[in-house]
Formats: structure tokens, C-alpha cells, sequence
């Protein structure tokens, strides 16, 4: 029964980096183990897939491809490191209706008891949270063994072994290819030393934290592999985006733009004759010129674009940067643009009436015309709107509060 298992399992991951590259280079990244009594169908801990051979051997090609993918995706999207404080149940059933709706969607056929539900098409796992009723009964067809058991069972058992670790002993290194699980195993009645059959302890906090950088690397390798294979679908494009871009803080992001733009260097120009035959390095300041654009057709709040606006004053307080600040939704404001040299203040120069559709070209195209080439602009929206044909020559910062995609530049998560 076990080779049979593990026959079937070699054919699905190759049949998944064959067919779908992305899904496939994240199954590799995850070593196969047959599971214990407790392991009902597929689990994993971020280190290792687990499976029962029986259950496998009663699956489709295409559901055990299903199966794997689910898995991987888990770990790649870091649901093992982002519950906090959530009930663990309800998080768990969130990450499954967010993933098998991805999996579904990409030509795969989910195993018997798999939750898919069409209504969660699109959200992530937090979206998915609060939706779901407290008394709603249903389970996840496979088991989720970073944590802890509700009742505190596997908790205290992370946490004694995160006290063994702070006592001096060393913890044990994360393998970089997220490839082995821990050698010290629960048992099966949950106590760890046992006779090795049992699942996973929990993983403790450094551990989720370095698990979860590795896995975004992978994540940001697999998807490299399939776009260059032209094999990486829209919405799994969109995903990994979003995915990536949520752990980059876009205010240090924001920090960084400005620095590179007001920067002072050394120069060993040549300085008028009459100042002597030696050179000497001076100092030059350049002050920074970036353009930013607000999102004013209603979709973006009053209290995200004060939130902005007051973060980007702090860092302009820090630094020489001239802003050019505009306004617009369909059509660019009428009194637009308006200038803060670096001694000014920035701040809104009147109230703005969301309405109309969303067009970023005004933006754009009044850049082009005025002859302007700015360090970067930077643009705060939904994202939701028409975009030019083209892209500009200058650096494009979006700050974006929402899903949609751009069709060029930086696109940073906001929310």
C-alpha cells in the first residue's frame, strides 16, 4: 500500500512541474513522509508534507496533485506564521477556503470533504476570518501541525521547548530548502520523546518567523521559473504579489525613495581657476524632486490619505525633497498642481468631493507636457482605473488600498 502511495505521489509532482511550474516548485520544497495514526489524509508543520498511504491510494491523479498543492501553498503563504491571536479552528478552515478556490480555479480537482465554498472567491485568509460563524462545524480535510491542539496540549509543549531553548541549549537550525522535520516527534498520546509516530511538535515563534522568510523566498523563486516558463496564470501572478508585497513596510520604502532622490555627495569638479591649482572634494546637495499623486474619486478614505500625507510631512521634515502635489479622479483637479518647497509644510490645500471614475493618464500626461522629469512619483490609490498606454521614464511608486494590479512600476500593499 505504501508504494503504491509513494508511486502516485512521484507522478503528481511531476505532473505539477510539467503542467503548472509555480505550484509544482513549491511541492519540491516540501519533503514527502508517510504519516502516523494521526495523520488523517495530508498535513504539514512548513518543514515536511506528511501523508496516510491509504488515503492517497484512494485519490485521483488530479486530487492528489490538489492535495500536495495545498500543502505547499500553506507554507508559501505563511498562514503557519499569521493566525495570532485568531481561534486556531476558524483560522484554519479560513486558509483552506482561501486556498482550494486558487487550486480549483487552476484546473484541479479537490479530494472528498475539501472546502470550497464560491462566495470566499478572491479574499485571503484574514478577509475570510470574521465570516465565518463560531458554531459552524465543518473541518479541513487535512491536518495543520504547526500549532498547538485548542486546548493547550500542543501549546504548552512549544512553549516547554522554546523554555529548553532559552536555558542554553541551542535550537535546532531551520534546513534553508525547508526540507526534514524536527527529529524530536510528538507521540501519538501527544507527549514529545515518544516513539516517533506521533505528528510534529509546534513550531515556536523564531522558528515561524525564519520559516517564513525562506518560504517567501521560494515563493518569489517558483513564480520567477513559471513566468519565465510563460506558465504562471493571472491569478496566481496576482497572489504572489500581493503575497511579497505585503511584508515590505511602505513607509521605509517610501523613506528610501526620498533618500535616493535629496542626496548630498562629494564632487571632484574642477573649480574655477582663480580658486587655485588644487581640487579639493566639496560637498553638493541635490534637493529631491518627487511628484505625488492622490486618488481624490471617493475610493480612497479621508483617514488613509491623512495617515499618508502625515507620513510622508515626517520624512519630508528629514530631508530636502521639493513636492509637487496633484489632485485627481477623472480629470485632474483645476487648481493643480501645488508646490512644497522643502521648508514647507504639506497638506491638502482644500477639501475634495469623491465622485466620478478613476483616470491616472491627467497625471501622466501633464508631466509630459510641462517637460518635468521628477526623481519619482509617487501615486496613492485603489489601483482601480485607467492607466496610460505607456510606461513613463521616471521611477512610479503606487501606494495601493486594495487588490487590483498595475501595469508598471513599484506597486506597494497598503492594507
Amino acid at each position: 500500500m505504501s508504494e503504491i502511495a509513494e508511486t502516485k505521489l512521484a507522478a503528481a509532482r511531476t505532473r505539477l512541474i510539467l503542467d503548472k511550474p509555480f505550484l509544482g516548485a513549491l511541492v519540491l520544497r516540501l519533503p514527502l513522509k508517510a504519516g502516523g495514526e494521526w495523520c488523517r489524509a495530508t498535513a504539514t508543520d512548513a518543514r515536511t508534507l506528511y501523508y496516510n498511504p491509504q488515503w492517497i491510494n484512494e485519490l485521483s491523479a488530479s486530487q492528489v496533485q490538489f492535495a500536495l498543492a495545498h500543502e505547499a501553498l500553506h507554507c508559501a503563504l505563511g498562514h503557519f506564521a499569521r493566525r495570532g491571536h485568531r481561534v486556531q479552528r476558524k483560522w484554519d478552515l479560513a486558509c483552506d477556503f482561501a486556498i482550494n478556490l486558487l487550486l480549483l480555479d487552476e484546473g484541479l480537482k479537490p479530494p472528498p470533504d475539501a472546502q470550497v465554498l464560491d462566495l470566499y472567491r478572491g479574499m485571503a485568509a484574514e478577509e475570510i476570518y470574521p465570516c465565518i460563524e463560531d458554531d459552524l462545524d465543518n473541518d479541513t480535510f487535512d491536518d495543520h501541525v504547526w500549532d498547538g491542539d485548542e486546548d493547550g496540549q500542543g501549546g504548552g509543549q512549544g512553549e516547554q521547548n522554546e523554555t529548553q531553548g532559552k536555558g542554553g541549549s541551542n535550537p535546532q537550525e531551520i534546513d534553508e530548502n525547508a526540507g526534514g522535520s524536527n527529529q524530536q516527534k510528538v507521540g501519538a498520546g501527544g507527549t514529545a520523546g515518544d516513539d516517533g509516530n506521533g505528528p510534529p511538535p509546534p513550531l515556536m515563534a523564531k522558528e515561524k518567523e525564519q520559516l517564513q522568510q525562506q518560504w517567501q523566498r521560494h515563493l518569489a523563486a517558483a513564480a520567477q521559473r513559471a513566468r519565465e516558463a510563460g506558465k504562471l496564470s493571472g491569478q496566481l501572478a496576482r497572489l504572489t504579489e500581493t503575497a511579497l508585497a505585503a511584508q515590505v513596510s511602505w513607509r521605509a520604502l517610501l523613506a528610501q525613495y526620498l533618500t535616493q532622490a535629496a542626496r548630498d555627495d562629494y564632487t571632484w569638479q574642477r573649480p574655477s581657476r582663480r580658486e587655485g591649482e588644487v581640487i579639493w572634494p566639496s560637498l553638493r546637495s541635490h534637493s529631491g524632486d518627487i511628484h505625488v499623486a492622490i486618488d481624490v474619486s471617493g475610493s480612497v478614505t479621508e483617514e488613509d490619505l491623512a495617515g499618508f500625507l502625515g507620513e510622508l510631512n515626517a520624512l519630508k521634515g528629514t530631508m530636502p525633497v521639493r513636492i509637487t502635489l496633484f489632485a485627481c479622479d477623472s480629470d485632474l483637479a483645476a487648481d493643480a498642481p501645488w508646490v512644497f518647497e522643502p521648508w514647507d509644510q504639506l497638506r491638502l490645500p482644500r477639501q475634495f468631493a469623491g465622485g466620478g471614475g478613476t483616470t491616472f493618464t491627467p497625471v501622466f500626461e501633464w508631466i509630459a507636457k510641462t517637460g518635468q522629469q521628477p526623481d519619482s512619483l509617487v501615486y496613492f490609490t485603489d489601483a482601480e482605473g485607467e492607466f496610460p498606454a505607456q510606461a513613463p521614464n521616471y521611477p512610479v511608486l503606487w501606494l495601493v488600498k486594495g487588490k487590483a494590479p498595475v501595469p508598471f512600476g513599484r506597486r506597494i500593499q497598503l492594507n
